[in-house]
């Protein structure tokens, strides 16, 4: 940690020390305070951090957890002392070691031999970390024991009850003295059940064959924004609102008909934000086996169901990004052959007439396939961004204009910003293009004009409003882009983020706008919220992390421009196993004024290192058969000629970080233009 800036103060290096002592003092204090056990372990299983609520929920010695630790230790502390229960403990501590390697995110339950229950979530962090986050919910599944028992008990106890009234109906025609007597136990019988429905974590009413409720707990009461005296004697449609009845009534009519039923509907709760409910409704039989009424049981499954969404949405962008993965690498290496090929050709005949007419609409295309391919990484959160801090308000106004001029004369655009300075962290080419891609949403849902409004304000996110957008809590910078157009239904809400899925006729739009927006903003750790309604207008926010005002970029100092000259007779190693991709690159190097010998792998490439002196540079794609790709082809080449540069090239997603140690070592995504090749060879020519 030592370095970085706090509160506007940077360290000496005299201070640097203390710096980091306090840094990981503060830390360590913040983490011990939290009620959740935290670990985090970086690529090698390393311990980096943790905090003392972990050591207790899993009662490990102080001495186990020390900076470096081996993350096979703990589980072998475990192993040996029972945790895991029978077997044998090397299995055991090697089963569990090799599913840590993974770094696949999970979250898992575990009954720990005391009886303690700990939830246990996992998710990887950059560099192949992992942060482990335990939570102790014993308590919380007794509560749901407790709650399954009360239910039980409401139920024995109504039963008892229904007989009670059925023994007293009986005494009554005989034993009239006693009805004083038998209407008081009643009194106090109710208010028993009363008593205990209200205290059950459930919404409980009864309702009579007339569709008139006879009783209602206080949550079922609160549920609809009445008191539980307020609601009985009332009809269903009275009491839960012309909507819910109308989506209820089916199922009230076949309850009384005698079967017992289960469904699910929604309301607006009294938030103001949808809310589901499942209910269970169960005929009440007379003496005779006619229907007289039925029993109510509801839960709020909100959370249930937004977990289950939140899930949906992260497994379709975990397929995507698989697709798009493995299919960009091939796309991306033959755009590398067809722009290559273009390229040389329309150079070669710059006065051929021809080039124009078909050399640049196949140029244009392929460019168009290469943008495609990247947003398509985009949205699965596979391309590698480079965000940086972006002053919001000064990129709004540029692209109001480029906007505007995108936009028919009958939509009015505006920008307004609540914030004299807002600073996002974030790759700004991307954000203008979403910004775009909204703005040209919002043209199509206002076919006839409108006024499209681009507003920029700073936002504080709650922890529980963090939550719903799978962030963390803290400030975030909002761009709301808002229309008012035709809006949204339900059903289309629904599907909005979804890759593929378009509202517009067919050849019209590839439904990968707004799902891209929402793959962009995900991978630079904020979250979209999107309100609609029908004839009123659309707003689309992002929100992005927000940071201190930016610095001024440094100038670049001067004589930094390298020219092609400097790279004329430089002998340079191409790895590259597709040999219409080598074609086009040995073409680019040729042009450069580059001396060029090709390899086919890794293996002939290093042995051409070997016993080559003269490669000046090595140029090797990421991507290649047998046991030495290019990652270990430039490990190779660092550790038997330090001096000799190595360019990467590669038509996947990868980071500079995903390549090496070294941060610095050059990456060429394909497919490239010769310019951007020069551009990765400049600073290795000297």
């Amino acid at each position: 940690m030592s370095g970085q800036e706090v509160d506007g103060f940077e360290p000496s290096a005299d201070e640097v020390p203390s710096f980091d002592r306090r840094y990981r003092e503060m830390l360590g204090a913040g983490l011990d305070l939290l009620d959740q056990g935290v670990t985090v372990f970086d690529a090698d299983l390393r311990m980096v951090a943790w905090n003392k609520t972990f050591l207790r929920l899993l009662d490990f010695p102080e001495s186990l957890a020390q900076a470096g630790g081996s993350f096979e230790d703990f589980i072998r502390y475990n192993a040996e002392r029972g945790d895991y229960g029978p077997g044998d403990p090397d299995a055991q501590i090697a089963e569990r070691v090799a599913r840590a390697r993974s770094f696949e995110p999970h979250v898992t339950e575990r009954v720990r031999p005391n009886g303690q229950i700990l939830s246990i979530r996992g998710f990887p962090l950059p560099h192949q970390g992992f942060i482990t986050v335990y939570t102790d919910i014993t308590g919380q599944r007794h509560s749901q024991a407790q709650a399954a028992r009360y239910q039980a008990e409401l139920e024995a106890h109504i039963r008892s009850r229904t007989d009670a009234l059925t023994r007293a109906n009986v005494e009554l025609t005989t034993a009239v003295e006693s009805n004083k007597a038998i209407t008081c136990a009643l009194r106090r019988s109710e208010q028993r059940l009363r008593e205990i429905t209200d205290a059950i974590p459930a919404a409980v009413a009864y309702f009579d064959r007339e569709w008139v409720y006879r009783y209602a707990n206080k949550g079922y009461a609160e549920w609809f924004g009445w008191s539980a005296s307020d609601v009985e004697g009332r009809h269903i449609r009275e009491v839960t609102g012309q909507e819910v009845f109308a989506i209820v009534s089916p199922w009230v009519s076949r309850a009384l008909a005698g079967e017992r039923v289960a469904y699910e509907y929604t309301l607006t709760g009294r938030d103001g934000m949808p809310a589901q409910a499942r209910s269970t409704l169960v005929p009440d039989m007379g003496p005779d086996g006619t229907v007289i009424g039925c029993y109510v049981h509801s839960v709020d499954v909100t959370e249930t169901r937004r977990t289950l969404a939140a899930l949906a949405q992260a497994q379709k962008m975990e397929a995507i990004g698989q697709l798009t993965g493995g299919l960009a690498h091939d796309f991306n290496n033959m755009l590398t052959v067809v722009i290559g090929n273009l390229v040389a050709l329309k150079e070669n005949h710059p006065d051929d007439p021809l080039t124009e007419n078909f050399v640049e609409p196949a140029m244009h295309a392929a460019n168009r396939g290469a943008e495609l391919i990247r947003r398509l990484l985009g949205f699965a959160r596979r391309q590698p961004l480079e965000p940086k801090p972006v002053e919001v308000n000064e990129l709004i106004l540029g692209m109001s204009k480029l906007i505007r001029r995108s936009l028919p004369g009958t939509i009015a655009v505006s920008t307004a910003s609540r914030e004299p300075c807002l600073v996002a962290m974030v790759d700004a080419h991307p954000l203008e293009n979403a910004l775009l891609n909204l703005a040209l949403n919002a043209r199509d849902a206002m076919p006839n004009g409108g006024e499209l409004r681009i507003e920029s304000s700073l936002e504080h996110l709650s922890p529980a409003a963090a939550a719903d957008l799978e962030v963390l809590p803290g400030d975030y910078v909002q761009i709301a882009v808002s229309d008012n157009g035709m809006g949204m239904d339900g059903s289309t809400m629904a599907r909005v983020f979804e890759p593929f899925f378009t509202t517009k006729q067919f050849g019209s739009g590839s439904g990968l706008g707004l799902s891209m927006v929402y793959g962009f903003v995900k991978q630079s750790g904020g979250g979209v919220r999107i309100r609609s309604r029908q004839a009123r207008g659309t707003t689309v926010a992002l929100l992005l992390p927000s940071v201190a005002e930016a610095e001024q970029p440094d100038t670049l100092p001067a004589g930094a421009q390298v020219h092609e000259a400097d790279l004329a007779g430089k002998l340079v190693l191409l790895a590259e196993d597709d040999a219409d991709v080598r074609t086009v690159v040995r073409m680019q190097l040729a042009e450069l004024g580059c001396a060029v010998v090709e390899a086919e792998s890794g293996a002939e490439a290093a042995d051409m290192v070997e016993n080559i002196p003269a490669i000046a540079l090595v140029i090797s794609d990421v991507v290649m058969p047998g046991a030495m790709d290019g990652r270990a082809l430039a490990r190779f080449v660092r550790r038997f000629r330090p001096d000799l540069p190595v360019v990467l090239m590669s038509g996947f997603a990868e980071t500079r970080a995903d390549l090496l140690d070294d941060p610095d070592l050059p990456l060429l995504s394909k497919p490239f233009s010769r310019d951007k090749l020069l551009a990765a060879l400049r600073p290795l020519a000297a």
